[in-house]
């Protein structure tokens, strides 16, 4: 066998010399839609994913691209766990949001349960406990770009820029693969925890309609989604498909009485509002029966405004006559326009027995950061007027462009019994990032918006980095009931400088219905753009935190050192088992040790927060000082390791003239563990108690989901019902006294305890006719709420619930209405 696996590997390696063309990607254009280059006059066929796991027999025939750079892969014989997601399961969810029917259908995805500010104005996805930046979001394939807006307030997702899936049509998504496995070597940064792939629709005909309209159990944060798409003939040899949504979100409120009215008046814990318009437009052409150029191209408009903390009346009466603006006080509104796009286009086909797709796609994401209900006190003193709504307070632009190119294909070598599937590619991606001043009422003669400063030239510029990198992939199979996968690669980053990650991954099946896998990576994130350079003071009514870069004039004062890329192991293993028919079963248990973890750390206070703050050009709001005004910047605080197990498992039951019932349980179970952090020259900890329990305990420690669903003999009538549980998480809350507005403590906190959590998700439809369904349902319908928050921790006595976890949202059930028509 020795002998035989060298006489492989060089052969291996001479045939890649003598196809010179085999060389390297970094962002996985390879694994796209199409799973082989199709006949002449199906190119615009869509494939059908109706399971959604990927289990390893039992009829399920699903072909997956997310993780295997092998065309025709079956779901079942999957190396690596893959969850596959169809439309169908998502619209059956009864959310008009793709990230939220996502968490309740998968338990080791979770999306935060609310955000402060503009945090708030973006949704993101975490697999697995980690960040959201540990997480790869592929569009057909090929890396999607990510917001621009940084959520730069505390709790797990600080110094985050997701890719905002919601900003991609529902209506145009035809299934999603989600990878439960460190892929970096397979597709580049921030491939730490997984991967989601979403799959565009591509059939050529047809028309769908629906709309769905939900409200909370409290009656308010009324949604309304509409959803359209269809597709087109081009000539019987191609398609056009195109989707759209028009997603309308009011705000929820959920705030105890602030402290100093005795009301409700303030604001700060609710849902925000937004208003969302999205399209996609997905095209595929047979130039020749070995010839296809495709495009994509994806634009959306939000429109969202999240509540600040409620300022009193006497605010403002140090400016005589100024109160009059808010007599009885106000509530400032930070709001979002965001226009975000991304355009695709190619070319791929077969020569010589190799597949290959040339690709570029460019993304840019735009957010105009806004006021309303606010004022400029240095403004209305000098000029005697003020702007009570502020158009252009924050500016940011993220902007990525991928070129890539791609090869596979499989070879017969006369000394190996098996075929071989080679891959590689290379790539280059220019990313570029860009903060703009604020608008001149916002920052006027050095002064500021109260509820939000206003970006001053100091802290504004244009940002940008260069990334090549290369991969090649190479898998067969060892015996006939042993396969294995080997992928490595290279990237170099202009300012972070260079990574190489590995992978190796096997399956061995026993049996028919018993088989093993396992995989053994390295990976890594780089730092992002603004990690790197975003600066920004926020503001409430008694605290601010400056949130500046690394590489400020402040920081440098005080230590701070060049950002480095994180860096992880991921060891995984698992086993896929049918131990009676039709009883589908998989076991994976993970481990991701990340080291070099980027977040921010080592908070400065009193005046030496305002030194720093002031040397980077900020003007301090008046009346905030000690332990309330504070600031930090990223920095590599922490080295963590995460461990966890999931567990699906699947089966349906026939109950003949009764119908039948698929059932399914799924769970994930989750910790992470500090192992190591960061210190500054006096030996003091970067990370304070808070920070560490946002890395570590901040995530459910377990998810549970179970049920099934029931299908009429008729196939008219579809009943769901389902139970989530999830887990418990640990917060380290700060204390307040002096009428729960200052801040006591630095160093003493309350260990809090989110509790475990059960929600139950109920739908029934119908089928009206062979066009029409309509469904009634509700998700969380007794109307369950995370646990409340000791009074003596709630800043200015408002936020019952705490907000920066992963768990139970704050809005409690939710009703809707849905109705589907397709021709």
């Amino acid at each position: 066998m020795t002998a035989r696996l060298s006489s492989l590997v060089s052969a291996v390696l001479t045939s890649s010399l003598l196809g010179s063309a085999l060389v390297i990607n970094a962002d996985a254009s390879a694994a796209s839609s199409e799973k082989k280059l199709p006949k002449k006059n199906s190119l615009h066929r869509a494939a059908s994913h109706h399971t959604l796991h990927a289990l390893p027999s039992g009829g399920h025939e699903d072909l997956i691209v997310t993780g295997t750079r092998e065309f025709g892969k079956k779901a079942r014989d999957a190396i690596a766990p893959v969850d596959v997601v169809s439309s169908k399961q998502l619209a059956r969810t009864g959310q008009p949001t793709l990230r939220d029917a996502l968490q309740l259908l998968l338990p080791s995805l979770t999306v935060p349960t609310g955000g402060f500010d503009t945090g708030a104005l973006t949704d993101s996805i975490s697999l697995r406990g980690l960040s959201s930046n540990e997480t790869l979001v592929l569009v057909d394939g090929h890396r999607r770009h990510t917001t621009a807006n940084i959520y730069a307030d505390t709790g797990p997702q600080q110094g985050t820029t997701p890719t905002d899936i919601d900003m991609i049509p529902m209506s145009s998504i035809d299934h999603i693969e989600v990878l439960r496995d460190g892929a970096s070597a397979q597709y580049g940064s921030d491939a730490v925890a997984g991967v989601v792939n979403i799959i565009l629709k591509k059939q050529s005909r047809g028309l769908t309609m629906r709309s769905n309209s939900g409200i909370t159990s409290d009656g308010d944060g009324y949604q309304q989604g509409l959803f359209l798409d269809g597709g087109f003939n081009l000539n019987n040899r191609g398609f056009i498909h195109i989707g759209g949504d028009f997603v309308h979100q009011d705000h929820a409120f959920r705030s105890a009485p602030d402290s100093r009215t005795g009301t409700t008046i303030n604001k700060i814990l609710s849902q925000p509002e937004q208003t969302r318009e999205s399209i996609a437009i997905n095209a595929g052409y047979d130039i020749t029966n070995t010839l296809q150029a495709y495009a994509t191209a994806t634009y959306a408009h939000r429109h969202a405004e999240a509540f600040q903390n409620y300022r009193l009346p006497s605010a403002l009466t140090a400016y005589p006559g100024y109160e009059a603006l808010y007599p009885d006080g106000y509530s400032p509104l930070q709001t979002n326009e965001e226009n975000d796009f991304e355009v695709t286009a190619g070319l791929k086909g077969k020569l010589l027995g190799w597949h290959w797709d040339l690709s570029s796609v460019y993304g840019r994401d735009f957010d105009n950061i806004g006021l309303k209900q606010d004022a400029n006190t240095a403004l209305y003193k000098a000029t005697g007027k003020t702007p009570q709504k502020f158009n252009n307070v924050q500016g940011y632009n993220n902007s990525q462009w991928t070129s890539s190119f791609d090869l596979s294909r499989k070879i017969h070598l006369s000394i190996w019994p098996h075929s071989i599937n080679l891959a590689g590619g290379a790539s280059y991606r220019y990313e570029s990032y860009s903060i703009a001043t604020g608008s001149p009422d916002s920052t006027y003669n050095g002064g500021t918006s109260l509820a939000l400063s206003g970006t001053n030239s100091q802290n504004a510029g244009n940002f940008n980095r260069d990334v090549v990198a290369g991969y090649v992939d190479i898998a067969t199979h060892l015996t006939k009931n042993w396969q294995v996968d080997a992928a490595g690669r290279y990237e170099h980053y202009t300012d972070v400088g260079n990574t190489q990650t590995g992978k190796i991954s096997t399956r061995y099946d026993i049996t028919k219905r018993f088989a093993l896998r396992g995989t053994f990576s390295n990976g890594f994130h780089a730092p992002t753009l603004p990690q790197e350079h975003y600066s920004a003071l926020t503001i409430s009514p008694t605290v601010a935190r400056g949130l500046i870069a690394a590489n400020s004039p402040g920081a440098l004062a005080h230590g701070a050192t060049r950002l480095k890329a994180e860096q992880s192991t991921n060891i995984e293993g698992g086993i896929i088992a049918e131990p009676i028919k039709k009883l589908n079963i998989t076991v994976d248990a993970y481990q991701i040790d990340l080291r070099g973890r980027i977040l921010p750390g080592g908070n400065q206070y009193g005046s030496t927060a305002a030194s720093i703050l002031t040397a980077n050009g900020f003007q301090l709001p008046a009346g905030i000082s000690g332990n309330n005004l504070s600031t930090q910047w990223f920095a590599n605080v922490a080295n963590t390791r995460t461990q966890g197990l999931d567990i699906i498992a699947h089966y349906p039951t026939d109950f003949g003239r009764f119908g039948h019932v698929n059932w399914d349980v799924s769970i994930n179970l989750n910790r992470t563990r500090l192992r190591h952090q960061a210190t500054r020259d006096d030996g003091s900890p970067l990370l304070n108690p808070p920070s560490v329990a946002y890395i570590t305990t901040a995530y459910p420690r377990s998810k549970m989901i179970f049920g099934g669903n029931w299908f009429s003999p008729d196939g008219n009538w579809t009943v769901s019902l389902h139970e989530i549980r999830y887990g418990q998480t640990t917060s380290q809350l700060t204390y307040y006294k002096n009428n729960n507005t200052s801040t006591a403590s630095t160093t003493n906190y309350l260990q809090f305890h989110n509790k475990p959590k059960w929600t139950t998700n109920l739908s029934v439809s119908y089928a009206i006719n062979r066009h029409w369904n309509a469904t009634l349902g509700g998700n969380n319908i007794f109307a369950a709420y995370p646990s409340k928050t000791p009074k003596g921790n709630r800043y200015l006595g408002v936020p019952k619930y705490y907000m920066s976890t992963s768990q139970l949202g704050i809005n409690g059930g939710y009703y809707y209405v849905d109705v589907t028509a397709r021709f």
